[in-house]
């Protein structure tokens, strides 16, 4: 695909995963991209998808707004997390179809497959069962953008592809300690504490859940990869394919931030599900994805850009 001959419309533009996706749109030569923000087009509502779709034209659309948050922030607000993101999700899959796009591609999420399938996901289980109870909300309204994207796809030969991100992590994410997910938050507590010279962090849960942490940029390179190469309603894994504890991400962050101190497990916070981990095959058989940059690397790279930028993250 040329590039730069392509007008692309993004939301979620400003947030973390569509930071990186711009960043890698602009490498790869995209010289036109609407950035819908989130301050002038609410798409909670129908009307203002409308507008947006009106003001910019586009040819490839690429849906990666949405309500987002860690544990704590889903067991709190399960409501909000289920209606924007379904809101949002519809809404922008049905106008793309309806303005004439040429493909449209958005990110699940991979918390939604069954609280219990085979280790490791393969896309085959995403509906063989229900999700885990916590985070259901959200990744439910998320899961239904695969039905949308077959039901128009039978119906109306619209062009859709549904990708599931592993555990994304990496510069210019939420770090704010009340509703990050696991990487951010433990990447500022540790650069937070070695800077300072504390004793001591606390670390939720036991540290024996695993998961696949994979860096924002490989999830970024694979969308697009996808929306040049995959024409096919199948969901497709962009993850890492490698299983991490929590226990070891924490030693490795402690250790890549400088913390020498000692780590202290809280038990009785939650833990979430036991494991995830990903089967990345169907990637890189049908679109030759292959992420660039393992689990020290990326950590190396996020403390880095915290500790750099540390008073204008997101937190």
């Amino acid at each position: 695909m040329d590039w730069s001959r392509r007008r692309v419309l993004i939301t979620g533009g400003a947030g973390f995963l569509g930071t990186h996706v711009i960043e890698a749109l602009r490498d790869a030569g995209c010289r036109e991209i609407f950035i819908a923000k989130i301050e002038e087009y609410d798409l909670t509502r129908e009307e203002n998808a409308e507008r947006l779709f009106r003001d910019a034209r586009p040819e490839i659309v690429i849906h990666l707004a949405g309500l987002v948050g860690g544990i704590l922030a889903n067991k709190n607000r399960p409501a909000d997390f289920f209606w924007q993101n379904l809101t949002m999700g519809s809404y922008m899959l049905h106008h793309a179809w309806k303005n004439g796009a040429a493909k449209f591609v958005a990110a699940a999420a991979g918390c939604g497959y069954p609280e219990h399938a085979p280790i490791p996901l393969r896309e085959e289980s995403f509906w063989d069962g229900f999700p885990q109870k916590v985070s259901a909300p959200y990744s439910i309204a998320k899961k239904l953008l695969h039905v949308q994207s077959m039901a128009y796809r039978e119906q109306h030969g619209f062009k859709s592809i549904v990708v599931l991100p592993g555990n994304l992590y990496g510069p210019h994410d939420n770090f704010s300690l009340e509703d990050a997910h696991v990487v951010p938050a433990l990447v500022r507590k540790f650069v937070s504490a070695a800077d300072d010279g504390l004793p001591e962090v606390t670390v939720w849960g036991s540290g024996k859940p695993t998961r696949d942490f994979v860096y924002a940029r490989d999830v970024a390179d694979g969308m697009l990869l996808a929306l040049e190469r995959y024409d096919d309603s199948a969901i497709v894994n962009l993850s890492s394919g490698v299983e991490t504890s929590i226990r070891d991400l924490a030693e490795l962050t402690a250790k890549l931030a400088g913390f020498r101190g000692k780590i202290v497990w809280d038990a009785s916070r939650p833990d979430g599900q036991l494991r995830r981990w990903f089967d990345i095959s169907r990637a890189r058989r049908e679109i030759g994805y292959e992420p660039r940059f393992g689990i020290e690397e990326g950590l190396r790279r996020t403390v880095d850009w915290y500790r750099a930028n540390r008073a204008t993250a997101r937190q």
